[in-house]
């Protein structure tokens, strides 16, 4: 049990890491939460410091979330010689880890508890779970194709990721999935539209902004 709260703090503190805001400090020594929607993220990293360092940070955002089911996944596995308990399955470290890198980049301990919307560090947890749990990589093409196709007819990441987070829950039901995935997918879809509910309120009014 010490070794998965570890393993849950290093997930957390790796999911913390303020990647827009560090960078915006560092290229244009501003708070990029002073500017645009005040997202830490990648769309408004591209608003305020442009397309290409937009593109770092949602790289590094779905790295964080890649680090900590993959490579904290398998320290983790290692140590803890995971019996069919499910409070020690693999799958079920895998999915707690990646919960716990997200939450970081929502609430990171480094903002006062304030940061983004958790969208790219979601994605990168999901490539990391279709390398290790059988059956996610064609719900991963499949969200992934669903939130292209939402966003070239909306022209609005927020409505696509949210869009494409109910989608997951959909999915995981459909392709019958695991009782730990379905219950992540359910997860993610709460922390997206939690994170996004301001963006939701402003597209029904029709002033969510379109990134270009």
């Amino acid at each position: 049990m010490l070794w998965i709260i570890i393993g849950l703090l290093a997930s957390y503190l790796i999911g913390s890491i303020p990647v827009g805001y560090i960078l915006g400090r560092l290229i244009k020594r501003v708070d990029i939460r002073n500017f645009g929607s005040g997202n830490i993220g990648a769309t408004n990293a591209s608003r305020v410091l442009g397309k290409g360092w937009g593109v770092v940070v949602l790289i590094l955002d779905i790295l964080k979330g890649f680090i900590s089911v993959v490579f904290l996944g398998d320290i983790l596995v290692s140590v803890t010689a995971p019996s069919m308990a499910l409070w020690r399955s693999e799958e079920f470290l895998r999915i707690i880890l990646g919960a716990s890198s997200i939450s970081g980049h929502n609430w990171t301990i480094f903002l006062k508890f304030r940061g983004g919307k958790g969208v790219a560090t979601a994605l990168g947890v999901l490539i990391g779970l279709s390398i290790k749990i059988s059956g996610l990589k064609l719900i991963l093409g499949l969200l992934v194709l669903t939130w292209i196709i939402v966003f070239l007819i909306t022209r609005i990441v927020s409505i696509a990721s949210v869009f494409s987070a109910v989608c997951f829950v959909i999915y995981a039901i459909i392709f019958k999935q695991s009782a730990l995935v379905i219950s992540l997918s359910v997860l993610f879809c709460f922390f997206a539209v939690i994170r996004h509910s301001s963006n939701l309120k402003r597209f029904l009014q029709g002033k969510e902004p379109t990134l270009f």
